[in-house]
């Protein structure tokens, strides 16, 4: 090849992509290829390399143009010119994108304000696709923090405060895994803070320690105001002679201090904001003192007082002596708890009580009844030397005031109230410290005619017996109250005695409509039958009535649930008429008051039918005799009378029986059957009722009517 080829690119036709075919499209102006360069480096001497590059900054994208058709003319010197195309094909492929606001000119803007917490998180760069990507700033001189995921954290001591606006400027450029990237800006803006600067109060401060004060002894305290105020000494750090409290700024010494002058210059800084912060100067002096303080004997005093120990008396005289020798020139003072230290005074050396210590106040009690003070014996001098006396007085109880019955001591129990029913409580009470420490008991004990008990500790008052037996509307109970635990000495103890009155409240007998019922019913098949429901009611305060068959049922025909009466039918051949006494009362005490119902039940078999050769005969059973009774009260005559009613009856009964022997031969033997039946439950019915003469409330049963259908 003679001379040097020249290589144009004379036309670029770019193509949008289709399917199937690809259409070109007119060429576009803009293309991003630069001029053919030509080279010959790693080729033979009669050949050489044209390369066709991108220009600076071009983009591709496959789904806006997927060909370039270049025509490139080729010129040598001495040669035939040749135009030959080339066409490059744009694939989709994996790219990285910076999105709007961030890769925009003006970048993304954040606002924070002045006092963020040093290394607090500001911005989060989110770019896309997410995964895999690194974060990397591009400019210098920001405090700002960038971490490789994109966190954007303040300066490691805060921003600076300050009355305008502070503006910083991060690039970035991010690089996802396959090496692409994109770039982008963050701005942060930092507003001024509203919240109050730290001002140390007293930013100078002169402080006078004795000598030989000893490790953690308070110095002094620098107090400041703002939000999150710390405290820190900047110096001197060696020797740390004093330590300072982070939170609270109190000052204290480290060691045993010597004579010295020292200067500490201290720190005041928001926590979260340390260049918010402020300093104060104190200058500490430790002063030489004499090492020889007073001596005292005791040098610790403890001891125990009654509660009525009177004002004005001594504990304890203090023998002090000054290292002189000299004991006019000691001073005595005290000092401690206001609550304890009130509570005594100093005559000279003499310790004494200054007011009551009443053991049975709140104000004793919250002490724990020990009261602590210190004496305080100073030597003069330059400076003065002192010896402090521990005092610790324990108070201890008095037992001065008998307990006292609370006001209404009246309860109200049911008469028939049963066994372990509660009928009230007796909370006594006692001026002395406990207040709650009594022991009740009842004068007496528990009798029949005291049938109550009392618990020891709660004075809950419980029924152990019958009430009411004799006849009775109220009980008059001495509770006799005893403290206990109120003095020092067991066996100092006080009681009272209350009377406690209990009211019987009576309780109504069960009532029932009608108290004689005559049913009829026709026994069927089956395990039950209903008959009827006794309608009774009774006090509505007490308990659910019960219901009990108490006479007429000797072969269990009939069945009480509640108040529904039953029958059992059992193949009864012929009409039967059963008198039923069921006993109606209320609640489970004693005694129980009842009411008696009676039931005349006739009960009739179902009719059979007795087939026959040639006719059908229905056959009818037979009527037994009816024994109606009816319950009434009575008068109960005296003894004289009963007499003379007895004979009167027994000549009655002899005169009876010889006119029912001569009726007797006239008549069938069913007849001499129906009579004696008559008899003798006109006998048991008397002796029922000489029975029931003994029960109260119930009355006498008297036969007044028998008949026979």
């Amino acid at each position: 090849m003679q001379g040097s080829p020249n290589v144009t690119l004379v036309r670029v036709e770019p193509s949008t992509p289709t399917d199937p075919t690809v259409t070109p499209r007119t060429t576009e102006p803009g293309h991003p290829f630069n001029p053919i360069a030509i080279s010959a480096v790693g080729v033979p001497a009669t050949a050489f390399r044209a390369e066709v590059t991108l220009r600076a900054g071009a983009e591709l994208d496959a789904r806006r143009v997927n060909l370039y058709m270049l025509a490139l003319h080729a010129a040598c010197p001495g040669e035939e010119e040749v135009t030959k195309w080339l066409f490059v094909w744009v694939t989709a492929g994996h790219t990285l994108r910076c999105d709007a606001p961030f890769a925009s000119a003006g970048g993304d803007v954040v606002r924070v304000p002045a006092d963020v917490a040093p290394r607090a998180p500001l911005h989060v760069v989110l770019p896309q696709p997410l995964g895999g990507l690194t974060f990397r700033l591009r400019n210098d001189g920001t405090p700002l923090t960038l971490t490789p995921r994109g966190l954007v954290l303040a300066p490691a001591s805060g921003f600076s405060p300050s009355k305008d606006t502070q503006t910083f400027r991060l690039e970035m450029e991010v690089t996802d895994r396959h090496g692409h990237n994109c770039s982008g800006a963050v701005t942060v803006e930092v507003l001024p803070s509203h919240r109050p600067r730290v001002t140390i109060l007293e930013p100078r401060q002169d402080v006078t320690v004795p000598e030989g004060s000893g490790p953690l002894e308070v110095v002094t305290q620098v107090q400041a105001s703002g939000d999150n105020v710390h405290y820190a000494i900047l110096s001197p750090t060696v020797p740390a002679l004093f330590t300072i409290d982070e939170l609270t700024g109190v000052i204290r010494s480290t060691g045993r201090l010597e004579v010295a002058r020292v200067r500490l210059l201290v720190r005041a800084y928001n926590a979260l904001q340390p260049a918010d912060q402020a300093t104060a100067t104190i200058n500490v002096t430790v002063q030489g003192r004499d090492r020889q303080a007073p001596s005292c004997v005791p040098a610790l005093y403890v001891t125990q007082v009654r509660e009525t120990v009177s004002p004005g008396s001594t504990l304890v005289t203090l023998r002090c002596a000054s290292p002189a020798g000299a004991e006019g020139f000691l001073s005595y003072a005290l000092e401690g708890p206001p609550g304890s230290r009130s509570r005594f005074r100093m005559e000279g050396p003499r310790l004494q009580v200054n007011t009551t210590l009443d053991y049975d106040s709140q104000a004793m009690a919250a002490l724990g009844f020990q009261l602590t003070a210190t004496v305080v014996v100073t030597a003069g001098g330059q400076p003065p030397r002192s010896t402090r006396v521990p005092v610790l007085v324990t108070v201890t109880p008095v037992n001065e005031f008998p307990p006292e019955c609370p006001r209404g001591l009246t309860f109200t129990v049911l008469e028939t109230a049963p066994f372990g029913s509660v009928v009230g409580y007796v909370n006594g009470t006692d001026r002395d410290h406990p207040p709650d420490s009594l022991e009740y008991s009842l004068e007496g004990g528990s009798s029949p005619a005291q049938p109550f008990s009392i618990d020891t500790h709660s004075g809950e008052i419980r029924v152990v017996g019958p009430l009411g037996s004799p006849p009775r509307t109220s009980y008059r109970l001495p509770v006799r109250l005893t403290d206990t635990h109120n003095d020092l000495d067991p066996a100092n103890r006080r009681s009272h005695l209350c009377n406690v009155a209990v009211r019987l409240q009576a309780v109504p007998e069960p009532r029932c409509t009608p108290e004689v019922q005559e049913l009829w019913i026709t026994a069927g098949r089956g395990s039950r039958q209903p008959v009827t429901h006794l309608a009774c009611w009774g006090d509505p305060d007490t308990a659910a009535l019960s219901y009990a068959i108490v006479g007429g049922n000797e072969d269990g025909r009939f069945r009480l649930d509640g108040s529904a009466l039953s029958y059992v039918p059992d193949g009864l051949a012929e009409p039967r008429t059963f008198v039923l006494l069921v006993e109606v009362w209320g609640g489970p005490g004693a005694p129980r008051r009842s009411t008696v119902v009676a039931l005349v039940v006739h009960v009739t078999p179902r009719s059979t039918t007795v087939p026959a050769s040639t006719t059908a005969r229905h056959t009818t059973p037979r009527k037994k005799p009816l024994v109606v009774t009816r319950t009434e009260a009575v008068w109960r005559p005296p003894a004289w009378f009963v007499a003379v009613l007895t004979v009167s009856g027994v000549l009655l009964l002899a005169s009876l029986s010889c006119l029912a022997r001569s009726l007797v031969c006239s008549r069938r033997a069913p007849s001499k059957l129906l009579l004696a039946e008559s008899s003798s439950r006109d006998v048991a019915e008397r002796s029922g009722g000489r029975e029931e003469q003994g029960r109260p409330h119930a009355g006498r049963l008297s036969p007044l009517h028998t008949g026979a259908i």
